[in-house]
């Protein structure tokens, strides 16, 4: 599918898809950076998404459907503009990232998959994040943090809230 064709994608996506099923032998192993990319593009992986991938790939909608459903990082609705990722996982377990995360969902009034009101954060609970020996760790969209404490939680919400969070620096 050409770029020039009817998309749901900003242009730079579609490119980039036209690309990527270049760099594969098969065309299917593209899929699962699709999703990915699509879902940073559109925020989340809607039906419209799931049928334009499948046709870019030669695929039916519904092999689509069953990676999307294994990947718990990919998003069927949407999320907050911040999405807040907070790691339970052994090395964070043990230094309380069940605190942290229980801190996390009382500071945003939300639970798991769940997105505040105003649409700015969402929060999840994830098995790792690659940060365990600076534990505990959570993410804030593709930022990391690490060696949380509820202060340093309360700081960090408070930064992405005012818009001075890293990504927007």
């Amino acid at each position: 599918m050409a770029t020039d064709k009817a998309t749901i994608f900003s242009a730079e996506t579609a490119a980039r898809f036209d690309r990527l099923v270049t760099l594969y032998p098969v065309k299917r192993s593209a899929l699962v950076p699709m999703l990915l990319y699509a879902q940073d593009d559109i925020g989340y992986i809607s039906p419209e998404v799931v049928a334009e991938i499948a046709q870019r790939l030669e695929l039916r909608e519904n092999d689509v459907e069953s990676v999307l459903s294994y990947y718990s990082m990919l998003r069927t609705k949407p999320a907050g503009k911040y999405n807040v990722q907070v790691c339970t996982n052994i090395s964070c377990m043990l230094r309380d990232g069940y605190g942290i995360y229980a801190h996390c969902k009382k500071r945003l009034g939300i639970g798991h998959k769940e997105t505040t009101p105003d649409g700015l954060f969402s929060l999840e609970e994830v098995e790792c994040i690659g940060a365990c020996s600076w534990a505990p760790a959570m993410q804030v969209n593709y930022d990391f943090y690490d060696e949380l404490t509820p202060e340093k939680v309360d700081t960090i919400l408070e930064d992405y809230k005012a818009g001075r969070g890293k990504e927007t620096v």
